[in-house]
Protein backbone atom coordinates (compact mmCIF):
# COMPACT_ATOMS: atom_id res chain seq x y z
CA UNK A 1 0.00 0.00 0.00
CA UNK A 2 1.28 3.45 -0.87
CA UNK A 3 2.33 5.78 1.94
CA UNK A 4 1.97 9.07 0.05
CA UNK A 5 -0.93 10.01 -2.22
CA UNK A 6 -0.53 10.10 -5.98
CA UNK A 7 -2.52 13.18 -6.99
CA UNK A 8 -5.06 13.08 -9.79
CA UNK A 9 -3.82 15.41 -12.57
CA UNK A 10 -7.40 16.46 -13.29
CA UNK A 11 -7.96 17.64 -9.72
CA UNK A 12 -4.80 19.69 -9.01
CA UNK A 13 -4.40 23.45 -9.37
CA UNK A 14 -1.68 26.09 -9.33
CA UNK A 15 1.99 25.19 -9.69
CA UNK A 16 1.29 21.47 -9.46
CA UNK A 17 -1.19 21.73 -12.35
CA UNK A 18 1.38 23.64 -14.44
CA UNK A 19 4.05 21.02 -13.77
CA UNK A 20 1.68 18.12 -14.48
CA UNK A 21 0.66 19.78 -17.76
CA UNK A 22 4.32 20.09 -18.78
CA UNK A 23 4.97 16.43 -17.93
CA UNK A 24 1.81 15.36 -19.79
CA UNK A 25 2.84 17.34 -22.86
CA UNK A 26 6.31 15.77 -22.88
CA UNK A 27 5.52 12.18 -21.90
CA UNK A 28 1.85 11.80 -22.78
CA UNK A 29 1.18 10.69 -19.19
CA UNK A 30 1.99 11.79 -15.65
CA UNK A 31 3.69 8.77 -14.04
CA UNK A 32 2.80 7.86 -10.45
CA UNK A 33 6.16 9.03 -9.13
CA UNK A 34 5.56 12.54 -10.47
CA UNK A 35 1.93 12.47 -9.36
CA UNK A 36 3.18 11.69 -5.86
CA UNK A 37 5.99 14.27 -6.01
CA UNK A 38 3.28 16.78 -6.94
CA UNK A 39 2.27 16.91 -3.28
CA UNK A 40 5.21 19.33 -3.05
CA UNK A 41 5.57 21.37 -6.24
CA UNK A 42 9.07 22.32 -5.05
CA UNK A 43 10.13 18.64 -5.05
CA UNK A 44 8.61 17.94 -8.45
CA UNK A 45 10.05 21.11 -9.97
CA UNK A 46 13.49 20.37 -8.51
CA UNK A 47 13.44 16.85 -9.92
CA UNK A 48 12.27 18.04 -13.35
CA UNK A 49 14.83 20.85 -13.47
CA UNK A 50 17.81 18.66 -12.61
CA UNK A 51 16.62 15.92 -14.95
CA UNK A 52 16.15 18.46 -17.73
CA UNK A 53 19.55 20.05 -17.17
CA UNK A 54 21.29 16.67 -17.28
CA UNK A 55 19.57 15.84 -20.57
CA UNK A 56 21.74 18.56 -22.14
CA UNK A 57 25.00 17.32 -20.62
CA UNK A 58 27.97 15.38 -21.93
CA UNK A 59 26.60 12.00 -20.90
CA UNK A 60 24.14 10.46 -23.36
CA UNK A 61 20.57 9.56 -22.49
CA UNK A 62 21.62 5.91 -22.68
CA UNK A 63 24.39 6.37 -20.12
CA UNK A 64 21.94 8.26 -17.90
CA UNK A 65 19.55 5.31 -18.01
CA UNK A 66 22.34 2.85 -17.28
CA UNK A 67 23.44 4.93 -14.26
CA UNK A 68 19.81 5.02 -13.11
CA UNK A 69 19.67 1.22 -13.23
CA UNK A 70 22.98 0.82 -11.36
CA UNK A 71 21.88 3.23 -8.63
CA UNK A 72 18.35 1.82 -8.41
CA UNK A 73 19.70 -1.69 -8.00
CA UNK A 74 22.00 -0.49 -5.20
CA UNK A 75 19.08 1.22 -3.47
CA UNK A 76 16.56 -1.61 -4.05
CA UNK A 77 14.08 0.71 -5.77
CA UNK A 78 11.62 -1.49 -7.63
CA UNK A 79 9.74 1.51 -9.05
CA UNK A 80 12.86 3.00 -10.64
CA UNK A 81 14.13 -0.38 -11.85
CA UNK A 82 10.83 -0.92 -13.67
CA UNK A 83 10.72 2.64 -15.03
CA UNK A 84 14.31 2.75 -16.28
CA UNK A 85 14.17 -0.76 -17.74
CA UNK A 86 11.07 0.29 -19.68
CA UNK A 87 12.66 3.59 -20.80
CA UNK A 88 15.89 1.81 -21.68
CA UNK A 89 14.14 -0.79 -23.81
CA UNK A 90 11.39 1.29 -25.43
CA UNK A 91 12.83 4.81 -25.73
CA UNK A 92 16.60 4.36 -25.72
CA UNK A 93 16.36 1.03 -27.61
CA UNK A 94 19.07 -0.56 -25.46
CA UNK A 95 19.53 -4.31 -25.53
CA UNK A 96 17.91 -5.98 -22.49
CA UNK A 97 21.22 -7.67 -21.63
CA UNK A 98 22.97 -4.27 -21.57
CA UNK A 99 20.31 -3.01 -19.17
CA UNK A 100 20.63 -6.08 -16.96
CA UNK A 101 24.43 -5.76 -16.83
CA UNK A 102 24.17 -2.09 -15.89
CA UNK A 103 22.31 -3.01 -12.71
CA UNK A 104 25.50 -4.62 -11.41
CA UNK A 105 27.73 -1.88 -12.81
CA UNK A 106 28.95 -3.87 -15.78
CA UNK A 107 29.25 -3.04 -19.48
CA UNK A 108 31.04 -4.43 -22.51
CA UNK A 109 32.33 -0.89 -23.10
CA UNK A 110 35.24 -0.03 -20.76
CA UNK A 111 34.38 3.67 -20.44
CA UNK A 112 30.72 2.95 -19.73
CA UNK A 113 31.71 0.35 -17.16
CA UNK A 114 34.03 2.87 -15.48
CA UNK A 115 31.12 5.34 -15.22
CA UNK A 116 28.81 2.68 -13.81
CA UNK A 117 31.45 1.48 -11.36
CA UNK A 118 32.00 5.07 -10.21
CA UNK A 119 28.24 5.41 -9.67
CA UNK A 120 28.13 2.19 -7.64
CA UNK A 121 31.17 3.30 -5.63
CA UNK A 122 29.56 6.67 -4.90
CA UNK A 123 26.57 4.81 -3.46
CA UNK A 124 28.53 2.24 -1.49
CA UNK A 125 30.87 4.87 -0.02
CA UNK A 126 28.19 7.53 0.55
CA UNK A 127 30.08 9.84 -1.79
CA UNK A 128 33.35 9.51 0.14
CA UNK A 129 35.40 8.20 -2.77
CA UNK A 130 39.19 8.32 -2.83
CA UNK A 131 41.81 9.22 -5.43
CA UNK A 132 41.99 5.64 -6.67
CA UNK A 133 38.22 5.54 -7.28
CA UNK A 134 38.31 8.73 -9.36
CA UNK A 135 41.51 7.74 -11.17
CA UNK A 136 39.94 4.45 -12.27
CA UNK A 137 37.32 6.46 -14.14
CA UNK A 138 39.86 8.94 -15.53
CA UNK A 139 42.15 6.11 -16.68
CA UNK A 140 39.21 4.66 -18.64
CA UNK A 141 38.81 7.98 -20.49
CA UNK A 142 36.09 9.57 -18.36
CA UNK A 143 36.55 13.35 -18.47
CA UNK A 144 36.05 15.64 -15.49
CA UNK A 145 32.73 16.92 -16.91
CA UNK A 146 31.51 13.34 -17.25
CA UNK A 147 32.56 12.58 -13.68
CA UNK A 148 30.66 15.66 -12.50
CA UNK A 149 27.57 14.56 -14.43
CA UNK A 150 27.88 11.01 -13.09
CA UNK A 151 27.74 12.46 -9.58
CA UNK A 152 24.67 14.52 -10.53
CA UNK A 153 22.94 11.50 -12.10
CA UNK A 154 23.64 9.50 -8.94
CA UNK A 155 22.18 12.31 -6.81
CA UNK A 156 19.08 12.56 -9.00
CA UNK A 157 18.51 8.83 -8.78
CA UNK A 158 19.11 8.70 -5.04
CA UNK A 159 16.35 11.32 -4.78
CA UNK A 160 13.92 9.27 -6.84
CA UNK A 161 14.91 5.96 -5.22
CA UNK A 162 14.50 7.27 -1.71
CA UNK A 163 11.30 9.07 -2.65
CA UNK A 164 9.73 5.97 -4.16
CA UNK A 165 10.95 3.66 -1.42
CA UNK A 166 9.47 5.94 1.26
CA UNK A 167 6.25 6.64 -0.65
CA UNK A 168 5.94 3.00 -1.72
CA UNK A 169 4.84 4.43 -5.06
CA UNK A 170 2.55 2.17 -7.05
CA UNK A 171 4.53 0.87 -10.03
CA UNK A 172 2.89 1.95 -13.27
CA UNK A 173 5.51 0.45 -15.59
CA UNK A 174 5.82 -3.20 -16.69
CA UNK A 175 7.27 -5.42 -13.97
CA UNK A 176 10.83 -6.60 -14.46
Amino acid sequence: MTRLTALNPEEVTGKTKDLFNAVQAKLGVVPNMMRTMGNSPAVLEGYLNLSGALSHGKLSAKIGELIALAVSESNSCDYCLAAHTFIGEKLIKADPEVLKAARTGNSADAKTEAILQLAKTLISKNGLVNDEDVNKAKNAGVADAEIAETIAHVALNVLTNYFNNVANTEIDFPAI
